[in-house]
């Protein structure tokens, strides 16, 4: 299960027969102690990476399930390339974790801090495994002009850098950001973008929690009408406060008796119209976090929603809309940053047709696809995205 407050894990020591050209010295070093790195968790929006963890994830039931919709929906799709020793790299994690655990805490990374960090394994110059780093972990380093040198990690004091050899383009990390207009490197979650309607819905739970503790009913005014017109002094102001307070406030103290004396009287108070229409504004604000990430109301049981006619159609548009562009970005991404390792061509691809969910499309495409006369066999194959067929010679 995806959990953002974990501990970046150490790196496996490989036995190498030479020096890595990804992870030689950096040209960035000088630049270490001159307070040239800004950290990834300032640049998120006006949260940092620790209170979005708090307030967000594990604080709000709305994003929490959001993230984790996404991210385990998202590493469910595997990962296929043209290179074999590629496709092992991408289904193979740290030692005692999977390949999906390692691609659902990167994608829950994004989610909840904008930016997601792979870094992989070597075993000489070869990779042999991924691990994803929590974005709050990582620095990046900038020269004099204000252009990207390289990355810094730094956990408990311990600093590891990340530079990318100039000559062959190889860097043992990869660096994936969601879009953001106000900064270049970093990216903006949409968790930050969510941040005004989780406050709202969290406050509006800590509201009605503290209502429920009162009986579920709002408090009264205790009015004090003496016959001789004598105010209450300061010392029996005091004393009836703190035996209301401990005797008629609370969930345990709900539904006593308030026996009145000496001129006092109890008047109610009633909910106004604005207070009655508050759990409507936190359904509301639900449907706003949801809405930021992109996931269905519907698929998290929220009232209210007749976009789609059933449950069915809501899943589709969340893979269609939102999940498989995510795998499709993370995709082109992995191949960009893996292929200097590899054979010229290294394509990598998200392989849809294992994807439960679009099981129903992909059997309505080929119905159509085996019923058009018009089109040849390798076509068909073409258009449904499979390898053409290869004939053999006699």
């Amino acid at each position: 299960m995806f959990n953002p407050f974990r501990r970046p894990a150490d790196p496996i020591v490989v036995p190498e027969r030479k020096a890595q050209t990804a992870t030689a010295r950096p040209l960035l070093q000088s630049h270490i102690h001159q307070g040239q790195f800004q950290n990834q968790a300032q640049s998120s929006g006006s949260k940092t990476y620790a209170a979005l963890c708090r307030d967000g994830f594990a604080g709000n039931p709305i994003a929490h399930r959001c993230v984790r919709l996404i991210a385990e929906s998202a590493a469910s799709v595997p990962l296929q390339a043209t290179d074999p020793n590629a496709t092992r790299v991408l289904g193979r994690g740290l030692p005692g974790t999977s390949a999906i655990e390692t691609f659902e805490a990167f994608y829950g990374y994004l989610q909840v801090g904008g930016n997601g960090f792979f870094e992989t394994v070597l075993s000489g110059e070869t990779p042999i495994a991924l691990v994803a780093h929590r974005p709050d972990s990582m620095q990046m380093g900038r020269d004099q002009k204000g252009c990207a040198l390289g990355w810094e990690q730094t956990v408990d004091e311990r600093r590891r850098q990340f530079p990318r050899d100039t000559a062959s383009g190889r860097c043992a990390l990869y660096h994936m950001r969601l879009f953001n207009p106000a900064d270049a490197c970093h990216g903006l979650s949409p968790l930050s973008a969510a941040a005004q309607a989780v406050d709202l819905h969290n406050r509006s739970g800590v509201w009605a929690k503290a209502l429920l503790e009162n009986s579920a009913r709002p408090s009264g005014a205790l009015v004090h009408q003496p016959k001789s017109g004598e105010r209450l002094t300061d010392t029996q102001f005091e004393r009836l406060k703190a035996e209301l307070e401990s005797s008629f406030m609370g969930p345990h103290q709900a539904g006593r008796p308030l026996v009145l004396e000496g001129g006092l009287d109890w008047k109610p108070m009633s909910l106004s119209p604005a207070d009655m229409d508050f759990t409507q504004l936190r359904r509301e604000a639900a449907r706003d976090i949801a809405l930021a990430f992109g996931v269905p109301p519907m698929l998290l049981g929220l009232p209210g929603d007749n976009t789609y006619s059933n449950y069915r159609e809501a899943n589709q548009a969340f893979w269609r809309q939102t999940i498989i562009p995510l795998v499709a970005k993370t995709a082109t991404g992995l191949q960009g940053w893996l292929a200097p390792f590899f054979e010229d061509g290294l394509r990598i691809t998200p392989d849809l047709d294992r994807v439960p969910a679009l099981a129903e499309e992909r059997a309505i495409l080929w119905k159509r696809l085996s019923d058009a006369r018009f089109i040849t066999t390798e076509e068909a194959r073409q258009i449904a995205g499979l390898e053409l067929a290869v004939e053999v010679a006699p």
